[in-house]
């Protein structure tokens, strides 16, 4: 065989390499994932799977038997939630940094509250403002991560008895109703850093640090959501809001990471409703996340999608979602409507993403948005993943109390309870294995979840 000419040889190396490095880059730019979106078939053509797609068996039927192929088949999962419901999210910006906007003690010298600008991303011009909330002795603290509806205390607000009044009558735990019988509540209104932090006096007197910020700082929760925050900057993503706002909770871990405050192996993520969605989802993409809470999250949450909507639970199915809420999904996950048997994923696999990472569902026993059937198919197809790798099953959990459509007190305790059983070594003697009695399935609407 003629050899190739020595500059022919050397401009083939050159191109291979540049195309092996357009590769890796391309991989990490969608979370590590090497797998190429063209291997998944349309959603017309994928196979029917009457029962919920098992998490140990791979994409060419090999079963999962050695921790080798577990972390293939791990890298699989995630290529195949992105590419049927979440999109693709840029890789993590690796410039977080931070900047005190305010620091105050609170609530009689107990508590020490400071408000924090983080920046990121290309030319640092992306940001968040986080509250922090720590008791003032001690430390490191197993730290909560808490996405919250309402504004990130200390952003704008003034202590004038004018704001005073403002906050008092619209943030929680105002009352009042509206005429659809609904809270009224101004989610937007500042927030006053010493109220917060009394709402938070049950986590900080148990040694627990809070972090929280409002959520839309990480993309506004509406259809228009790639106009502003993060996403100009990363137009070339197909991620939906969903996504966005989980990326945003792992900024917030970028930069926690670098504080003394912070005990780094007890980071731990709790939202409620959409939030609890969000913490599902960064819980399992980001394994600095110790423990992973969601708390009510309903439909594209906690419950299988083969258990909720009409006809198959009732309450919220994948039709309600995308109909009301398309824009947290890509357009590809709406093609499933009508099609649930198709669907290559469930919502255990999420759960069994954080294995063996301690998760909890925290809920309500007559959440009008939930279906307990739906969370304990989750619940159960994921603890063989748990055994596989070594760890009881009972560091997945789920606690129950008799509450609507709601994060409460009750909750907030159980979460804490989970947390220092699987993270402190303080055992409550509390079980997180009982679900209430199944009830008739219905099918009647459901108001839209918070």
């Amino acid at each position: 065989m003629q050899k190739k000419p020595a500059g022919l040889r050397s401009i083939l190396v050159l191109c291979l390499s540049v195309a092996i490095i357009i590769f890796l880059l391309n991989a990490n730019a969608f979370g590590k994932n090497t797998i190429a979106t063209n291997s998944f078939p349309e959603v017309a053509d994928l196979p029917v799977q009457t029962n919920p797609p098992d998490v140990m068996t791979m994409m060419d039927g090999t079963k999962v038997t050695t921790p080798k192929q577990w972390k293939q088949r791990r890298e699989e999962m995630k290529a195949i939630l992105e590419h049927y419901e979440l999109g693709h999210a840029p890789p993590p910006p690796g410039n977080v940094s931070g900047k005190d906007i305010q620091s105050r003690d609170l609530v009689d010298g107990t508590v020490k509250f400071r408000l924090v600008h983080l920046s990121f991303g290309p030319h640092k011009k992306l940001g968040i403002d986080i509250a922090i909330f720590t008791p003032v002795k001690g430390g490191p603290f197993p730290t909560i991560i808490n996405p919250s509806f309402y504004g990130t205390p200390g952003v704008n607000f003034t202590n004038t008895p004018g704001a005073r009044f403002v906050e008092a009558n619209t943030n929680p735990p105002a009352t009042g109703t509206n005429s659809t019988g609904r809270p009224r509540f101004n989610f937007g209104a500042p927030v006053d850093p010493e109220r917060a932090a009394r709402g938070f006096s049950n986590q900080l007197a148990r040694g627990y640090a809070v972090v929280t910020y409002r959520y839309t700082q990480c993309g506004e929760d509406n259809r228009n959501f790639r106009t502003n925050s993060f996403y100009p900057a990363y137009s070339g993503y197909d991620w939906g809001v969903l996504y966005g706002w989980a990326w945003g909770l792992s900024r917030i871990v970028d930069y926690l990471e670098t504080q003394r405050f912070v005990d780094k192996d007890k980071l731990i993520a709790l939202g409620h409703s959409r939030l609890g969605k969000l913490t599902m989802v960064a819980t399992a993409f980001d394994d600095r996340i110790s423990l992973g809470a969601p708390a009510g999250s309903s439909g594209a949450g906690t419950g299988e999608y083969r258990f909720c909507g009409p006809g198959r639970g009732g309450k919220e199915g994948i039709e309600d979602m995308t109909r009301k809420f398309g824009y947290y999904f890509v357009p590809r996950l709406a093609e499933f409507t009508g099609h649930i048997e198709k669907l290559p994923f469930e919502a255990h696999w999420f759960i069994a993403l954080t294995a063996p990472r301690p998760w909890i569902s925290v809920e309500g026993t007559d959440d009008q948005n939930c279906v307990p059937n739906a969370v304990k198919h989750a619940v159960e197809a994921a603890k063989p993943v748990y055994e596989f790798l070594g760890v009881s099953p009972d560091r997945v959990g789920v606690n129950y109390e008799i509450h609507r459509h709601a994060l409460t007190a009750d909750d907030w305790n159980a979460a804490m309870d989970f947390a220092d059983q699987q993270l402190r070594g303080i055992d409550h003697q509390r079980k997180f294995d009982q679900f209430p009695p199944e009830p008739q399935i219905m099918d009647t609407p459901v108001r839209p979840s918070f």
